[in-house]
């Protein structure tokens, strides 16, 4: 990795050429503007269930895959619609998914909160908190006994770390010295409860000490900061050294879901951390290093707008499921 210290530059401005940063604030915007689209679809009435918004949390889950190929694999959560966009995901069908379309990454049958796209080796989102973590070792271990060399991220918020399946899925990548990077989102709130109120260590990082592998908690509204840690964990993974423990400190500007009602914080707290916008922060620097100007960063919001809007209306226009393929792609055919 270059050393940046002296040269007082951002790591991510030192690493990565104008045009990924570029396309990594546009993956940005549009984590932002598409869960905006769904936000008012569903007001709209247009998307039925819920849904779990990242809004706040774009430079986390961007920086966090600018490690990755489409060989490598990611598993995500109930709150995982950027992770399926920093990992290549097509907006439009997942706008599709989440308008119960054939179009959509599911066949309409999965939702928000199980939305896979494999080809870009995005393994899932998962309805379960947790749920991810042992799928995740299971896929490391896959790709250690087949030598292919990938690596996989595993997202997990906060109230994710005092499930049994975290302590069981560091311990066993730990032992078997497992390519896999393990992300976790500490955006301060499982539904409703603080982590002050729920989890005993001050940072989540300071767990991986119990499994023998390096632990790091960094700013994950910082770009820069988390590109810089998951780049170093993923390179260790790829010598063959095993797993690390990332925790990115962010926020959700949302309630947890739809139904949350978010009494338990206050104005003052939510509009504390908005100061704090991941986007805004990755545009100034942008600027500040001559890679874009304000007007690019214009056109650009701009022009993701346009792109949200025609993924709607292809999403409005998809075509509904029969109903009497329901348990289509959802039950084996035994006689297969």
């Amino acid at each position: 990795m270059p050393d940046t210290a002296q040269a007082n530059v951002p790591f991510a401005i030192a690493t990565y050429d104008p045009d990924r940063l570029r396309a990594a604030l546009r993956k940005m915007y549009l984590i932002r503007k598409f869960e905006e689209g769904a936000e008012d679809s569903y007001t709209r009435g247009l998307i039925h269930g819920t849904m779990h918004l990242s809004i706040g949390q774009e430079a986390s889950a961007v920086a966090s895959c600018m490690a990755l190929t489409d060989d490598d694999k990611i598993t995500s959560t109930h709150r995982g619609h950027g992770h399926c966009v920093a990992k290549g995901a097509d907006v439009a069908r997942m706008f599709a998914e989440f308008f119960g379309k054939e179009e959509g990454y599911c066949r309409g049958r999965g939702g928000s909160m199980h939305i896979a796209d494999v080809e870009k080796g995005n393994l899932g989102a998962n309805g379960i908190v947790g749920g991810g973590l042992p799928i995740a070792v299971g896929a490391a271990l896959s790709a250690k006994r087949l030598g292919t060399g990938a690596v996989t991220v595993c997202f997990f918020g906060d109230g994710a770390n005092n499930e049994g399946a975290f302590h069981e899925a560091l311990n066993m990548a730990a032992i078997w010295k497992l390519p896999v990077v393990f992300v976790c989102e500490n955006n301060k709130y499982g539904m409703s409860t603080s982590t002050e109120r729920s989890t005993a260590v001050a940072n989540i990082a300071d767990r991986a000490a119990a499994y023998a592998m390096p632990g790091v908690t960094v700013d994950g509204n910082d770009f820069s900061e988390v590109a810089e840690a998951v780049e170093t964990a993923v390179a260790r993974a790829r010598r063959g050294e095993g797993p690390s423990l990332i925790e990115n400190v962010t926020y959700r500007w949302r309630g947890h879901s739809k139904s949350d009602r978010n009494r338990y914080r206050t104005k003052d707290e939510i509009a504390g951390w908005v100061k704090k916008d991941p986007i805004a922060r990755m545009g100034a620097m942008l600027v500040t290093h001559g890679i874009m100007a304000e007007e690019d960063i214009a056109a650009m919001e701009t022009d993701v707008d346009d792109e949200i809007a025609e993924a709607i209306e292809f999403a409005r226009s998809g075509t509904d499921p029969d109903p009497a393929e329901v348990t289509r792609d959802v039950h084996t055919d035994r006689a297969a």
